[in-house]
């Protein structure tokens, strides 16, 4: 058998299991279940590069945000696309992570990548907070209230 047979030969085997596997729906299943390793991958490596000294400390900024939001939408794969309703202030807290990296890895330490993580940390933690009390939080107030109340009426000795 000549070398250009076996190549052609090899093709066609590579070719018929290609299609083979996607009829069947691996490809589908592999598409729909880890396309966050696209977004994992470069934000894994960024930081990889980083501290291997091949790049500068800004890429940890969008190292950061890539990797922690892959994590969130392996989450959403795993449990439900609902959560996102109440998890979507994490886009913003994984923008103040990367800015707080750079600003513990760079080598000046500057002030305002700080001051911007702290700020968008805060505001992730307020729209949590408001996604939490917007839905079931409100329960939560209401039973507190009664606890009090009836701390307040029945825990104290009566005076009279």
């Amino acid at each position: 058998m000549s070398k250009n047979q076996y190549t052609v030969g090899l093709l066609f085997l590579i070719a018929g299991a290609v299609i083979l596997l996607g009829k069947i729906g691996f490809f589908s299943f592999i598409g729909t279940n880890f396309w966050p390793l696209f977004l994992l991958i470069p934000g894994i490596l960024l930081h990889v590069l980083f501290f291997g000294r091949l790049l500068p400390p800004f890429v940890l900024i969008p190292g950061a945000i890539l990797t922690i939001n892959a994590f969130l939408f392996f989450f959403c794969i795993a449990f439900g696309w609902s959560n996102l309703q109440y998890l979507w202030p994490i886009f913003i807290a994984s923008a103040a992570v990367g800015l707080y990296e750079y600003h513990l890895f760079d080598s000046y330490h500057p002030k305002l990548p700080r001051t911007l993580a702290i700020i968008l940390l805060l505001v992730a933690a307020a729209f949590f907070v408001i996604m939490l009390v917007w839905g079931w939080g409100l329960y939560l107030i209401a039973a507190a209230f009664l606890a009090v109340g009836a701390w307040l009426v029945v825990g104290r000795k009566a005076r009279w």
